[in-house]
């Protein structure tokens, strides 16, 4: 009973929400492109959403691209060039990992208390708009105490037991074994991560694939001075 939970939780469940974000997002953009917005509460609200809004996009795509060296580079390619264990788990993991969770944190914590404490935002959100923010903010607090209880699990390392099982997703293969050491608090920050992920498509976070392609090829806008009248 032990392994089916196991193989539930780390085999079946992390491919139901890739296919999930898969299938959602070719649903959305095909048949209800019209809907996909950020839906912007500016005009009700400015100060807060704009310092909140830079200072969580400017944390989460670090931390993003730091879950990316993390998850699909292998241990033995930064020892490859010399970078030790320790130089990378203090300035890869701890340093930079802390100082782009804390700027997620601090951004996804104006954002949450601007939508629930402002009335007028809170009228205008959705039930999504409420539950998106607070996994968010429950994601990123799990990820943070990750990296920082690190020291807690001095013989755990992440890079040969949950960045593996990781990558073999991508290879059909994984191997739930893996995961059965990792630290319940881990377990939980990927578990949320993957909730975020399959349901990303039906909710406003989908504006983020909705790069704006169209300004790179256009023809260039030329402005011209109105000449003063004599």
């Amino acid at each position: 009973m032990a392994d089916f939970g196991s193989i539930l939780l780390w085999v079946i469940f992390p491919y139901a929400m890739m296919l999930s974000f898969i299938f959602g997002t070719i649903v959305r953009f095909v048949w209800f492109r019209a809907g996909i917005t950020a839906v912007s509460s500016e005009m009700l609200e400015k100060r807060k959403l704009m310092i909140g809004s830079l200072v969580f996009h400017v944390g989460i795509i670090l931390a993003f691209f730091g879950h990316v060296l993390g998850i699909l580079i292998p241990k033995s390619w930064t020892e490859f060039f010399g970078i030790s264990n320790e130089m990378y788990h203090l300035f890869g993991s701890l340093m930079m990992g802390t100082g782009a969770g804390l700027l997620a944190l601090a951004g996804m914590m104006i954002l949450t208390y601007r939508r629930f404490t402002n009335a007028r935002v809170f009228v205008t959100s959705s039930w999504t708009d409420l539950v998106v923010d607070v996994a968010l903010l429950i994601t990123i607090i799990l990820g943070l105490a990750s990296t920082l209880s690190g020291p807690l699990f001095p013989k755990f390392d992440y890079r040969e037991t949950l960045s593996v099982w990781a990558r073999q997703l991508f290879y059909l293969s994984p191997n739930w074994h893996l995961m059965s050491g990792v630290p319940v608090i881990y377990k939980l920050h990927v578990i949320c991560g993957f909730l975020i992920f399959g349901f990303f498509p039906y909710t406003r976070l989908v504006h983020a694939l909705t790069l704006p392609w169209q300004y790179i090829f256009r023809r260039y806008i030329v402005y011209r001075r109105k000449p003063k009248a004599d």
